[in-house]
């Protein structure tokens, strides 16, 4: 008998609104908000096209515990959250049943951790397996690292059906289509969108459980949209610091960056290959101003594309060390791997660097701005970026200063 589709509505609404006064996904409402959601016949499961989300009224219906309808609803905000479709679109351009299996190993590892004793989400077993993709091996990675090891399953020839038997099929169908539909501009207010809600669903976090409270980790939205307009600082900071390497170069643009409105001479276009990005991991700095600097770092890493990227965390020592190139350098904010460094000495990556035989074409460092020591032996031209309304009115001493008020909306 097909349960009357108001019915249906009436059920979906009363398990979101369950999940969004729940301490363990309040954290998600904003985000949960956004745009619309629909029951429709003719969906074989359920879809998100990045902003929307619309479920199958069978497939609801078959879902006879709430707990599992629960699932449904957070994977597909899950992908909303992470702007999967937009952030993995090559993946799907590449093999779009592997970047959709992919994306939902990704989430729903993270929904099964996030509730591991079944009290709001349930995955979804039959004959005692996961119906819907499901692997603690992929406990740890990103979609792309999982794309890769299913690519690498069906070229062995294990890639028919699921690609281990008993890991389950991809929960839903994914809206490619409809968010490649978008126009650029509509993908820039989507993006902005996401980041408000996330702000929003922090917000009321925060008032119900208190703060750093409301179930949510570090992936939970924490980047948020960059502040700082990196094609023009990064070409003010050209024109106004590396000119003096070659003035006559800046008679012939470099046409590799014109298409990002970026506007530099040849010469630095041979030499800005390589980027060294420092990111303060000292004490002074809290959870907010480290998460503005990895925000800023994935806006630049859009505007502009450098060849490699070595990302050092930094302290009284150099903590970490990343290194990124062209192909890897869009899931720097997935994989990096941030690391507490002590004090607060930035010059610790001069002779980090020499070392390391790095030779940056630029330096650009994020930090609060409590330095004592700003280091004058710069390998090459050096940008601040002061992160906290705590440093608005320092400036260093050496190389160019920027500021990000974290505060500021």
């Amino acid at each position: 008998m097909l349960i009357p589709l108001d019915k249906t509505i009436r059920r979906l609404q009363k398990v979101r609104i369950s999940l969004m006064r729940s301490n363990m996904f309040c954290a998600m409402s904003g985000i949960m908000m956004m745009g619309t959601c629909s029951v429709k016949d003719g969906v074989p499961t359920a879809y998100t096209d990045g902003r929307n989300e619309v479920y199958g009224r069978e497939f609801i219906n078959g879902l006879t515990d709430d707990r599992h309808v629960a699932f449904a609803c957070m994977h597909e905000n899950y992908h909303k959250m992470y702007r999967h479709l937009t952030t993995w679109k090559k993946l799907w351009d590449e093999d779009p049943r592997l970047a959709n299996m992919a994306c939902d190993f990704h989430i729903n590892l993270k929904l099964v951790d996030q509730d591991p004793n079944e009290t709001l989400i349930a995955m979804l077993y039959k004959d005692g397996r996961p119906a819907w993709c499901l692997d603690a091996k992929f406990r740890g990675m990103n979609t792309k690292q999982i794309f890769d090891i299913l690519k690498k399953r069906k070229k062995e020839g294990t890639g028919k059906g699921p690609p281990v038997e008993g890991d389950g099929e991809p929960l839903d169908d994914h809206g490619w289509e409809d968010a490649n539909a978008r126009t650029d501009e509509e993908e820039r207010e989507l993006a902005q969108e996401v980041d408000r809600a996330i702000r929003q669903g922090k917000i009321a976090a925060n008032k119900q459980c208190g703060k750093g409270m409301g179930g949510g980790d570090w992936d939970l939205g924490e980047l948020t949209t960059p502040k700082v307009n990196w094609r023009e600082e990064l070409r003010e900071f050209v024109r106004t610091t590396c000119r003096g390497n070659d003035a006559s170069s800046w008679r012939r643009p470099n046409r590799r960056f014109l298409a990002d409105d970026v506007y530099m001479p040849s010469m630095v276009s041979e030499r800005v290959r390589s980027l060294v990005l420092m990111q303060d991991m000292s004490g002074s700095t809290g959870c907010d101003e480290r998460m503005a600097a990895m925000s800023e770092i994935v806006g630049m890493l859009k505007e502009v594309h450098p060849e490699s990227v070595d990302l050092l965390y930094w302290g009284s020592y150099v903590s970490g060390h990343e290194h990124y190139t062209q192909s890897t350098m869009d899931t720097i904010a997935f994989v990096t791997k941030p690391k507490e460094g002590g004090g607060t000495e930035p010059t610790v990556a001069i002779p980090f660097m020499k070392n390391k035989n790095i030779s940056p074409d630029c330096i650009i460092v994020f930090t609060d701005g409590y330095i004592s020591n700003w280091g004058t032996d710069w390998p090459a031209p050096i940008l601040w970026v002061i992160c906290g309304s705590g440093g608005s009115s320092i400036t260093a001493p050496v190389g160019k200063t920027i500021h990000v008020d974290i505060s500021a909306e």
